[in-house]
């Protein structure tokens, strides 16, 4: 009897929902349905630990021993949690990929949820015929998130969405959440998108913008309105990129430690 197929699994961290799906990497799609659990009221980093391992939990007949890829609202370094804009405090300085290989004796990949939602974007939608040049995929929601990708290549962390604009944190003025809380109009929202996506592309010269976020359905309604020297659209794989990137990231990083591991075995006999 063979051996039914393992997918990697993608976890989304959000302010209200934590959402996983295991992905069919060959497709960039959900392998079967996402399951959503609420953010913890105190979403602790052991809190949300907790829903992380319940989510790994019922779909583990679909992941066996694949990766975890996990998004994080903040800023990620060699797995531990450096900045806590919009989560809980307590995240600041936590180790949480070590705390969560502890907990699920797996392999673990936590990082950045703009990061992985371009990375998902690179491999599967709007950005995936840009094999040469800089992206820049923006996320407008609650902020503004950013993914760097040059050749392919991630540099992570980018943060544009702190950017300081007129005096102003660039997503303050900027985001979703600011166009709804002052009412804005999209035309009035657009008049704010092109200041900020201007700054940016005089900063790092971009070959592509991706513009996610669940606005970005409304895409038709405000990038157009945009004059930029940059093509700028919208992305493909909506509010699915994050869980598609970070279940490939943390795929690829396995395969590359598995690889890296049988090298230095390989290496060893031969001494």
């Amino acid at each position: 009897m063979a051996k039914a197929k393992q997918y990697p699994l993608g976890i989304d961290i959000g302010g209200s929902g934590i959402k996983g799906a295991p992905v069919d990497l060959d497709k960039g799609e959900f392998a079967k349905d996402r399951l959503r659990v609420p953010t913890p009221e105190k979403s602790t980093p052991e809190a949300v630990a907790d829903c992380v391992v319940q989510i790994v939990e019922h779909f583990s007949a679909e992941i066996g021993d694949e990766a975890v890829g996990i998004t994080i609202p903040g800023v990620v370094t060699h797995g531990v949690v450096r900045t806590a804009a919009n989560i809980d405090k307590s995240w600041t300085d936590f180790p949480i990929e070590e705390e969560l290989e502890k907990r699920l004796g797996r392999n673990i990949t936590v990082l950045n949820d703009a990061d992985a939602a371009g990375l998902g974007e690179w491999h599967y939608g709007a950005a995936k015929k840009w094999t040469e040049g800089l992206v820049v995929m923006t996320t407008l929601g609650t902020g503004i998130g950013s993914a760097l990708l040059n050749n392919g290549v991630l540099v992570p962390n980018s943060e544009f969405g702190h950017l300081e604009i007129d005096g102003f944190d660039a997503e303050s003025k900027a985001s979703s959440r600011a166009r709804t809380e002052e009412g804005l109009t999209y035309p009035q929202w657009a008049e704010r998108l092109q200041r900020y996506y201007t700054v940016v592309e005089n900063l790092v010269w971009p070959d592509l913008f991706v513009v996610g976020g669940g606005v970005s359905k409304d895409a038709d309604e405000y990038l157009p309105l945009l004059d930029l020297r940059t093509p700028i659209v919208p992305a493909k794989l909506k509010n699915a990129a994050g869980i598609v990137g970070a279940a490939r990231t943390a795929h690829d990083r396995a395969g590359m430690a598995s690889r890296t591991d049988k090298g230095a075995k390989k290496g060893g006999k031969k001494k």
